[in-house]
């Protein structure tokens, strides 16, 4: 008698399809994922109200060219803020123009502080 069933050959399962998935997911959460710790600056916001503003005017202005401490440029707030400094924490106002980013900011934010002032108040 010729036996002619058809013999079932057991397939593998393939193992790329799961390879790819595993790496796309690797790859995700490599570049979601925050590998370092950002720095934080306390900033008091100008809609707080925690303290009264008292003394001479202190407002600096970001442009994007530059820095003025209450509308004349200077190349150095610090210098120009500290005849009007009585206490090392009287409020300064800070506030950006338009075109002005925020690493200008951030920049004169550090400069104040190096300073050994702190109690900065940015304006919205």
């Amino acid at each position: 008698m010729l036996d002619l069933s058809h013999q079932k050959r057991r397939r593998r399962i393939g193992l790329t399809p799961m390879i790819d998935v595993v790496f796309l997911l690797l790859v995700f959460f490599m570049l979601a994922a925050r590998f370092g710790v950002t720095d934080a600056i306390p900033v008091t916001l100008s809609g707080s109200g925690s303290t009264q503003y008292d003394g001479p005017p202190r407002l600096v202005t970001v442009l994007p060219d530059g820095l003025s401490v209450n509308g004349v440029e200077t190349p150095d707030p610090v210098a120009a803020l500290t005849p009007l400094m009585t206490r090392d924490t009287d409020i300064i106002i800070l506030r950006s123009r338009d075109g002005a980013s925020v690493q200008h900011l951030l920049n004169a934010m550090g400069a104040l502080r190096a300073a050994g002032w702190t109690n900065l108040v940015v304006l919205e």
